[in-house]
Order: C-alpha cells, then sequence, then structure tokens
C-alpha cells in the first residue's frame, strides 16, 4: 500500500511532516508517536506488520514530532511534552477523521498521549484503544540506565554532550564520525543481540536531531509527572510493553512503565477496562500487537 506525506502546519507555525496510510473512512485510526531523537521509522516494523494484515481498512497515521526528524526545528522553549501532545491534537484534527483512536507512544511518544488529557480533553472520548511502550508517567529524575548513581548533574551530560556536538560538527561530520552517538545508541538503547541495521538507523536519527532536540526536550522529562492524570483513560483497553521492550531493547532499572494509573495489577482500571502486559521487544524488532487495532470499533 502506498503511503501518502504530508506537511502539517501547526497553531504556532512550525511545519510537522506527516505519513498516512489506508482509507480517510476506515472505521478506526492508528496513530503511532515515535521517541525521543528518533523520527516515524521509529515504529516501521509495526507499520509493515499491520498493512500486511489490515491493508487500506485501517487508517495508520505516523509523523516528526517537531525537532525530529523532517519536521522543522524547534526552539527550546518549545521541547516540552505539553507541546508535543497539543501536536498530536492538530494531527488528528487533520488527519484522523471522526471515529474511534487508537493511540500507540513509545518513550517519549508515549508521555505525549498521557498529556493529552491536559491539552486536548476533547479527543479522550474517541480513544478506544492505549499502547505504551517503555514510557513512564514520571519520575524519570531516577533513572539511572543502568549505571551507578551518579547523581542529577552527571545524569545530565549525556544529552549535554550530543548536544554540543550538535552545536560544534555539521551533521556530515557528524554522520562520518558518529563515535558518541554509536557509543550511546549501543549502551543505552539496544538490546543484545545486536542487530547492525537497527543500531545503524537509531545512529542516524540521532544525529539528525538539532542541539535543542537533545537539551530542550531532556530537561522537560525530568519535570514529567502525570501519573494523576492517567485516571483520564480508566475507561480505555489499555497495552503496556514494558521491561524486555524498555529503552528500544535494553530494560531500564526503573518501574516507571507500570506506576500509578499504569499498574493496574488485577487486569483492570477502576473503570473495568482491560490492561494487558507485554515483554515486548524493540519497537524496531518485531511487531508487538496483544489486541488487534480492529477490535477496538466494537
Amino acid at each position: 500500500m502506498s503511503a501518502t506525506t504530508h506537511s502539517l502546519l501547526t497553531d504556532d507555525g512550525a511545519r510537522l511532516h506527516v505519513t498516512t496510510y489506508g482509507r480517510e473512512d476506515a472505521d478506526v485510526t492508528l496513530l503511532l508517536a515515535h521517541c525521543w531523537t528518533a523520527d516515524e521509522q521509529d515504529w516501521h516494523y509495526q507499520v509493515r506488520h499491520l498493512l500486511a494484515h489490515y491493508g487500506p481498512d485501517l487508517r495508520l497515521v505516523t509523523w516528526d514530532a517537531r525537532g525530529h526528524g523532517r519536521s522543522d526545528v524547534a526552539p527550546e522553549r518549545d521541547c516540552t511534552v505539553s507541546r508535543l501532545a497539543r501536536d498530536l491534537g492538530q494531527v488528528v484534527d487533520a488527519y484522523a477523521g471522526d471515529g474511534p483512536l487508537v493511540l500507540a507512544g513509545h518513550s517519549i511518544g508515549g508521555m505525549t498521549i498521557m498529556a493529552l488529557p491536559e491539552e486536548r480533553p476533547d479527543l479522550v472520548e474517541r480513544v478506544a484503544g492505549l499502547v505504551f511502550v517503555a514510557t513512564s508517567s514520571g519520575g524519570l529524575d531516577t533513572v539511572t540506565l543502568g549505571l551507578p548513581e551518579m547523581g542529577p548533574f552527571l545524569r545530565a551530560q549525556l544529552p549535554r554532550l550530543l548536544a554540543t556536538r550538535a552545536r560544534l560538527l555539521t551533521r556530515a561530520e557528524r554522520r562520518r564520525t558518529p563515535s558518541i552517538e554509536r557509543w550511546v545508541v549501543n549502551r543505552f538503547l539496544m538490546g543484545s543481540p545486536l542487530r547492525l541495521r537497527d543500531a545503524g538507523l537509531v545512529v542516524d536519527q540521532m544525529v539528525s536531531c538539532a542541539p535543542a532536540t537533545m537539551s530542550g526536550y531532556y530537561r522537560d522529562l525530568m519535570g514529567h509527572e502525570r501519573t494523576a492524570g492517567l485516571k483520564a483513560y480508566d475507561h480505555v483497553p489499555t497495552t503496556v510493553g514494558a521491561d524486555a521492550g524498555a529503552a528500544r531493547g535494553r530494560p531500564l532499572p526503573h518501574p516507571g512503565a507500570r506506576r500509578g494509573g499504569l499498574r493496574r495489577a488485577g487486569g483492570r482500571g477502576r473503570a473495568g477496562a482491560p490492561l494487558r502486559t507485554a515483554q515486548a521487544p524493540s519497537p524496531r524488532r518485531a511487531p508487538m500487537w496483544t489486541t488487534p487495532p480492529s477490535t477496538f470499533t466494537s
């Protein structure tokens, strides 16, 4: 099935690269929000899998978040989860019709979905299904990335180092010698055994990011706390991919993906909506879909 690309002008003048598949009048629209320092290719395995199974009967939407991929570079002040949630709402308005929505988010993409009830409460009643992959409702300032505890100052040096390289070196120079980016990807973002094709894609996505994308979103993520707001989704069937799927394949020693509203231990939320958990591989590795999107239309 062919993809259709779009350039969406947001309310503050930023242009977002958006890709759509399937019929505009499909019964359900699935939107896939990628992770920090990536782009819409974060989901390329899932897109291929879903299109093979559902064809044009599923409306599928991916996009590059502001400051990522082929979307406009964003100043640091706009590199926030709240702004990403407003962008998500505008992507829905432009390309998701009027029917039910299934929202899937990886890492900061999941946090974007968690912020949607704050920014676009009018869309919550349309949400018929949720998928959260390697994400958290808060407490990110406690993540150690598997390293000895080093305190917030030293922990912040990785994104600062990447941002500094992006300021001092051209994109072409970083692509020729991506030693730091490759180390970060191999050490923190990929699982084992390492698939070089996937690692190369992630390195290229990171190299393509502007300095503000590295430093601005990191600063905002340290203050991300939306556990209480997850009550807005208590009625929504939810799948959580955690642990084995954390950090694009490497487990994180952090309980964030099961905090608060995401940790509905009995398998149901307060309003009775089912919660499914999956030991998910990286979104780049294989299909992770325990509930067919078509079931959310009933």
